[in-house]
């Protein structure tokens, strides 16, 4: 009997969710920057286990949110938790139990869904400090059941992938087997080219940077032309990502263009513009595209 279920993975911006969630699925489906807050939409992968598909809500960090659009991705965090089959509370075991670590344990704490504990990164944390870490955290949390795992090496991903998987309701699966992702083409793209500006600017650029795909033309000769407008805040921004000569830019685009052709599976002609707008993050078409709500 197949079974299938949904999975809502929660924690603190900077838990290692999406990594995590890609060594799931076992492939990337989500980005992955050492900014906090990268992600920002509930996306979804899809993962097999025997004969389980696990579908997977990758949500966006949790934390105080000031601005609408932080206000925005909290509310799609704590939804993508709705109607779960299982929580997955992430968090990061190298680092101290800060204000937003609290935040969302008292969040998880008070929801009725069946919880898994999961202390990533223990690869790089002190070994007497996790196991004080996972005993307090069980007691108060008082998970199913606890793994420690590095979702960036895969170590203890398929003990967890597996418990998952045994832990969903029987019923038919929601996706063929060969889809990973429910996330269109159109946001993978933008959203593949918004890790660049994180991965290649770091601290330079500003958390307040948005990547939308105005144009997309799939061409006779099997390759897609697509152009896409970086939105930043200031006029101050655009020089750091352009660059000199437009080096920047060109090497975000290269890279972007690589990995947007890779996930297609076919040539890719990358177009970016960028533009200044000090309100994008009230522009409710911008949210649209993310899979925000606007009117948070």
């Amino acid at each position: 009997m197949s079974r299938c279920g949904l999975v809502a993975v929660l924690g603190a911006p900077n838990a290692g969710k999406s990594t995590l969630v890609n060594a799931l699925v076992g492939q990337k489906v989500a980005i992955v920057s050492p900014k906090a807050q990268t992600t920002r939409a509930r996306l979804m992968g899809i993962a097999i286990a025997g004969d389980a598909q696990l579908m997977l809500v990758d949500t966006p960090g949790i934390f105080n949110p000031n601005r609408r659009l932080d206000r925005a991705m909290v509310k799609a965090a704590w939804e993508g938790a709705d109607d779960a089959d299982r929580l997955v509370l992430v968090v990061d075991a190298a680092a101290k139990v800060g204000p937003r670590v609290e935040q969302v344990l008292a969040g998880v704490e008070a929801r009725p869904e069946p919880k898994i504990f999961v202390l990533n990164k223990v690869d790089i944390a002190r070994k007497d400090d996790l196991l004080v870490l996972a005993a307090r955290l069980a007691e108060r949390l008082k998970p199913e059941a606890v793994f420690m795992v590095a979702a960036s090496t895969g170590d203890g991903v398929p003990e967890l992938k597996a418990h998952l998987a045994g832990a969903m309701p029987e019923g038919p699966w929601h996706f063929p087997e060969d889809q990973l992702t429910d996330v269109t083409d159109r946001m993978v793209a933008a959203e593949m080219t918004r890790e660049q500006l994180y991965l290649q600017l770091h601290a330079e650029l500003p958390y307040a940077a948005a990547v939308v795909t105005e144009q997309w033309e799939d061409r006779k000769d099997g390759s897609t032309m697509i152009h896409q407008q970086i939105m930043i805040e200031r006029d101050s921004q655009k020089g750091i990502v352009v660059g000199k000569g437009g080096a920047r830019l060109k090497a975000i685009g290269a890279a972007a263009r690589e990995a947007i052709a890779e996930h297609l599976g076919r040539k890719v002609h990358l177009f970016l513009h960028v533009k200044v707008n000090p309100r994008w993050g009230e522009d409710r078409d911008i949210y649209q595209d993310m899979g925000l709500d606007w009117s948070e």
